[in-house]
């Protein structure tokens, strides 16, 4: 296996986008950890979309190991929680990188937090040259500082890497005004401001993101990850999905 890609003609407006899920999207029916054949099937997702020719960068969470906030809420030093979660986003990043690989797809794991032996140090020319190579890009340990979500560290790397916008995967279809899977007469919407998103507080990512998203008009598209072909649907404008923009 040679480092190239062949992609097809791209059939969809985005050249570059940022996909954000969440690390309890890899443990599949299990409560805790990794499941293989999940991590698989994402995987086959991304590939789905980057054989379109599209260059994708990956953000994914660690609350499948380790969740800082709740270590914090238990009693752990803030800080030292946070680091915790940031380690367990590498373990998630490893996992991706492995799946994609053995599809044929080369990938890169870039780390905020320096760790020379199994990630990329994060350079911001150089992981855009992955991308323009169409390497997948896995960026790992969110921000490399405490106090920010990966929800924030998607943000921002998808401002550093020029993407088009960040495609949030989650277990619902979009955006509710309150939680769909309690709430029978939860309503959908088809877009959202990113003001109303702050003001109503729908859960779409925390206030820095969606801040950071808005001041450079970044748009935010929630849709259903466990749909399969759901990413490449989406990107093709398809499907059943909710916008987040000015």
């Amino acid at each position: 296996m040679t480092d190239t890609a062949t992609p097809e003609t791209p059939q969809t407006k985005y050249k570059r986008v940022m996909l954000k899920i969440s690390g309890e999207a890899l443990m599949g029916d299990q409560g805790y950890g990794l499941h293989p054949p999940t991590v698989e099937r994402i995987a086959r997702e991304v590939k789905s979309v980057r054989d379109l020719g599209v260059e994708i960068c990956m953000v994914i969470g660690g609350g499948n190991i380790f969740r800082g906030l709740a270590g914090s809420a238990q009693g752990m030093e803030r800080t030292t929680a946070d680091y915790m979660g940031m380690l367990a986003t590498v373990m998630n990043a490893l996992a991706m990188q492995s799946a994609l690989e053995g599809l044929g797809v080369f990938t890169r794991v870039i780390s905020a937090i320096r760790m020379d032996e199994v990630a990329e140090p994060y350079i911001r020319r150089r992981a855009v040259r992955h991308l323009e190579k169409k390497r997948v890009v896995i960026f790992a340990a969110g921000t490399g500082n405490p106090y920010f979500t990966t929800d924030t560290a998607a943000t921002l790397r998808a401002n550093e890497m020029a993407c088009e916008a960040i495609f949030k995967g989650t277990k619902v279809d979009g955006v509710y005004d309150k939680d769909p899977k309690k709430f029978d007469d939860a309503e959908r919407y088809d877009t959202v401001t990113y003001d109303e998103a702050l003001a109503k507080r729908l859960g779409v990512m925390d206030a820095s993101a969606i801040a950071l998203a808005r001041d450079n008009k970044l748009p935010i598209i929630v849709f259903a990850l466990d749909e399969p072909g759901g990413f490449k649907t989406i990107l093709a404008g398809e499907g059943t999905y909710t916008t987040v923009s000015g």
